[in-house]
């Protein structure tokens, strides 16, 4: 016989099973997904991306617009203020709405740039404080690593932005096979 304890621990150890191997199961499709077709994964996330940041330009210009027309406390510069920057927003909302294909590819280069820009940074820093670094010639091998990563990354965005998708799915299919073998080995109910 079960205590109502023990039984409410099998069931919750059960559903930790499954979500362990539904989670496993998700990333390793997702990850074959972005494996094989990466340009057709990579093109529909970046403009789902570009569509919510559209939709949040829209609804905050929106906001900004409300709050000048609605409110009291607001001066005549700040409302105008308000009013200038809430039709801006609108504005680049639609105009980010309309062209989603080339608002998701900037939005990949942007990306692609600002890895770039902060793997040189952070290779330039591991230069820096070699002297105090416990140990100089990993620091130097992570800052040579770094800059040349963070080099090909500004020189080559669209490929870098590839590559890291690539990178993604590859992570995802051997995080989901973690994840799948913990479900299994995760102790049962019986």
């Amino acid at each position: 016989m079960t205590s109502p304890e023990t039984n409410l621990l099998q069931r919750a150890g059960d559903g930790v099973r499954t979500a362990f191997g539904v989670g496993g199961l998700i990333a390793i499709v997702l990850g074959l997904l972005i494996i094989l077709f990466p340009g057709k994964t990579g093109a529909v996330a970046m403009q789902i991306v570009a569509a919510v940041m559209a939709a949040y330009a829209l609804v905050v210009g929106v906001v900004y617009i409300g709050s000048a027309v609605f409110s009291r406390a607001l001066g005549g510069w700040a409302r105008t203020g308000h009013i200038l920057l809430g039709v801006l927003y609108v504005i680049g909302g639609v105009v980010m709405m309309v062209n989603l294909g080339a608002t998701a590819a900037v939005l990949a280069i942007f990306l692609s740039v600002t890895i770039g820009v902060l793997w040189l940074f952070e290779g330039v820093m591991a230069f820096t404080v070699v002297k105090q670094s416990g140990n100089k010639t990993w620091t130097v091998i992570y800052g040579i690593i770094s800059v040349i990563a963070g080099l090909s990354l500004m020189l080559s965005p669209l490929l870098g932005a590839v590559t890291l998708w690539l990178l993604l799915g590859i992570s995802m299919v051997v995080m989901g096979v973690v994840q799948v073998v913990r479900a299994f080995k995760v102790g049962s109910a019986e």
